[in-house]
């Protein structure tokens, strides 16, 4: 039987410097925020960094110095509009961008997962965003002639998601009610490793209802890494949700380089388990309040 059972640092041990990683979730909802703070303790740097539907993850890596360039459609907090790490970073030009319309980002790694090069769109049209290196018009070969923009695959090296259960073969389980966009990344990238909540056998699954069980083929999964509370501070619902006080102390570490470096110290550089502990625990977390919106 294979075991695809592995640790964080497995993970971060089988990516390299300049590697294009793709991280799923959405904003601050099931974000692989335990193996992102294991790429903040590693040595990776001149990262390519695929975030479409970007959260803590982006301004984490970026204030981490981890990041050369970022590939994105937004970078927000929800309840804190603008993801403040990456604003830092993006005025203070320290990383490359390529800005994308939500649309075309989509359609971007969705012509990956296809093996595409490219897939057509009018998104774009008639903003500055194809103005950009990368883009190209084609046009249509039937009787309208439309010139569409051909949006080029984004191709990922790793993807990195979260999700609330596995086996150990690397059958996924979701149980939130949106999977979100992350078959997409898994599809789109040479190889994929996956926080889940609770490793657990595979009749567990089976019996689980309203779930997503096998977001995708277990082949298309490398490895799985239990890591309960994985997502914190955003949401694994209906595990547990966002953690708005933490989230706080997080946005006022971008204030300043003396803030950023308490933060890291007080929460990053320790391993997963003293982490958990200094945002108070498996108890804390799970009575998480749900948040409006």
């Amino acid at each position: 039987m294979l075991d695809k059972r592995m640790s964080a640092a497995d993970v971060v041990a089988q990516l390299q410097d300049g590697m294009r990683i793709g991280i799923g979730g959405w904003a601050t909802r099931r974000k692989p925020m335990a193996l992102v703070r294991e790429i903040v303790r590693s040595d990776l740097k001149d990262l390519t960094l695929v975030a479409g539907y970007g959260g803590p993850e982006i301004g984490m890596l970026c204030a981490a110095g981890k990041v050369k360039k970022l590939i994105f459609a937004f970078a927000t907090l929800d309840h804190f509009p603008l993801e403040p790490h990456f604003r830092n970073a993006r005025q203070a030009g320290s990383i490359e961008v390529w800005e994308l319309d939500e649309g075309m980002f989509h359609w971007g790694l969705r012509a990956a997962a296809m093996k595409l090069p490219f897939l057509p769109t009018r998104a774009g049209i008639g903003t500055d965003i194809i103005t950009q290196p990368g883009f190209k018009m084609v046009r249509s070969p039937f009787e309208d002639g439309e010139e569409l923009v051909a949006m080029p695959a984004i191709r990922l090296d790793v993807a990195l998601i979260h999700a609330h259960r596995s086996d150990e073969r690397g059958n996924i389980l979701t149980l939130s009610n949106d999977p979100l966009f992350d078959e997409l990344y898994v599809r789109a990238a040479e190889k994929t490793f996956v926080s889940v909540e609770k490793i657990v056998p595979t009749a567990q699954l089976d019996m689980a209802r309203n779930a997503r069980f096998n977001l995708v083929e277990r082949p298309l999964i490398t490895g799985v890494v239990e890591a309960p509370y994985g997502a914190h501070p955003t949401s694994a619902a209906p595990d547990y949700e966002i953690d708005l006080k933490h989230v706080k102390a997080y946005v006022d570490s971008a204030a300043s380089d003396d803030a950023w470096n308490a933060y890291r110290t007080g929460y990053l550089d320790g391993d997963e388990e003293a982490y958990l502990a200094s945002v108070g625990g498996a108890v804390t977390i799970a009575a998480l309040p749900k948040p409006v919106y």
